[in-house]
């Protein structure tokens, strides 16, 4: 019996579907902010970046199939059932109202309405602006339709034509040779530029949103007609490949045009503005109207999405206790008093949170491909986990605002990290108790299966 799998035509459908979803106008920030502050030290930073934004959410997606799973619930159920639950609720509540849906709203207005405002009508410009964003947001979100599907189709196209075109006009007339820029403190050598880069990765939050949204890819090659189980993780994998290098390419040329930006422009808070800066440098006022026009209607497609999508899990979750309309509203309210306190602050606030969930999402997905060694026994899971988050609390508690470490006095359990954990100063400290609880689980199963025979 022959087992079907995609053709080419149906595999780049399903690639250019996944690009779709992982892939928004947020997306440009960290790429661009990132190559203004490695400078000349950009390669080791570019191959650091696409390692965390782009391998490990192709690997999160293609983790839902290899496991079989019917989505990220059953997935992080490995560990415990009420694991599954606490974990899933984490990732949505993270890719949504906490941080991803914000962030949307206030990537569109540092892109578009910011540069007119002045600095004191900033927040109630930020306000308004917000205001109009999610109620946009929460109409469409409470009658789901075509509207997303056209946005997708006429906007995406056009956002990534312009962006093609400012990326070649920036390449072609430099503003500096990227042998000149001066690279920033954290990214001074190879070394530290790799890693710094490979955590900035984690703003994207595409690993976590691979997760997620998994079995999304997975309904849309099964409805093609691929049924069997084995066939549908490779072609998640084929399918997730061209993504990745469709993603790649986009990633690479929008850290050089961030690196070269510097000889124009200083070093800016967030790469929406570096953005900003760019389209104005070489289109003038019409390149800003285009690419502010063309994020804001890509940023509304995702919020939609995210809201949408988090709304069913949270509904599915509750066992319809709550309804959809109730989720909706309550998230996109949340999103809208979250994303005032603007993009510099959402991206700071994010990243510890991330610094301590990015650690054992991709645990979990290594452990997804690595399942068949123990038959994916628990006590590997279990184990696995309770020392990955052991040791990324600590990275959570390094990586808060400095404020908050002072008034909580984490300076002791950070100092105590820096000394004893090896790889801690490059963010890494996880990974040796990762591993150390892999083996005790190892050891664990392997004492089990011994006394079964």
């Amino acid at each position: 019996m022959t087992t079907k799998k995609l053709t080419r035509k149906q595999r780049i459908l399903v690639a250019t579907t996944l690009f779709g979803m992982f892939f928004g106008a947020g997306n440009l920030i960290f790429p661009v902010h990132l190559g203004q502050m490695a400078g000349s030290n950009v390669i080791p930073a570019i191959i650091g970046f696409i390692i965390t934004a782009v391998g490990i959410p192709i690997f999160g997606v293609a983790a839902i199939g290899v496991t079989h799973s019917d989505g990220l619930q059953t997935l992080s159920g490995k560990v415990g059932r009420g694991y599954g639950i606490f974990f899933t609720c984490l990732l949505y509540l993270t890719i949504g109202p906490l941080f991803a849906i914000p962030r949307c709203a206030t990537v569109s207005f540092t892109t578009g309405v910011s540069p007119m405002v002045s600095e004191t009508a900033q927040p109630l410009a930020l306000l308004l602006f917000s205001a109009v964003f999610f109620a946009f947001v929460l109409f469409f979100s409470l009658r789901p339709g075509k509207i997303t599907v056209w946005i997708g189709k006429i906007i995406n196209p056009v956002f990534l034509l312009f962006l093609a075109v400012l990326v070649i006009a920036a390449l072609l007339k430099p503003g500096a040779s990227i042998s000149d820029v001066a690279p920033t403190e954290p990214y001074a050598t190879k070394t530290s530029a790799f890693f710094s880069s490979f955590i900035e990765g984690y703003g994207t939050m595409d690993a976590i949103a691979g997760l997620a949204f998994g079995i999304v890819v997975i309904d849309v090659i099964r409805r093609m007609g691929v049924d069997n189980d084995d066939a549908v993780a490779v072609d998640v994998l084929g399918s997730g490949t061209l993504t990745g290098i469709l993603m790649a390419v986009i990633y690479v040329v929008t850290i050089l045009m961030g690196t070269q930006s510097r000889g124009l422009f200083e070093i800016s808070d967030n790469g929406g503005i570096a953005l900003t800066q760019i389209a104005g440098h070489y289109f003038g006022g019409v390149g800003q109207i285009i690419l502010a026009v063309t994020i804001t209607f890509a940023c509304l497609k995702t919020s939609i999405g995210l809201v949408t999508s988090c709304s069913e899990t949270f509904v599915k979750m509750t066992h319809g206790k709550i309804s959809y309309k109730l989720w909706a509203i309550l998230f996109t309210l949340f999103s809208f008093a979250v994303s005032n306190v603007g993009l510099s602050a959402i991206i700071e606030y994010s990243i510890p949170v991330l610094m301590l969930i990015y650690p054992p999402a991709i645990a979990l997905i290594i452990l997804a491909f690595a399942g068949k060694l123990f038959r994916h026994d628990r006590a590997v899971y279990v184990s696995v986990m309770i020392f990955t988050w052991a040791a990324a609390i600590f990275d959570f508690f390094k990586t808060l605002p400095a404020g908050v470490q002072t008034a909580l006095r984490l300076d002791i359990p950070v100092g105590l990290a820096k000394r004893y954990l090896p790889l801690f100063n490059l963010n890494l400290g996880w990974l040796l108790p990762a591993v150390i609880g892999f083996v005790i689980g190892m050891a664990i199963h392997l004492s089990k299966r011994s006394r079964a025979n």
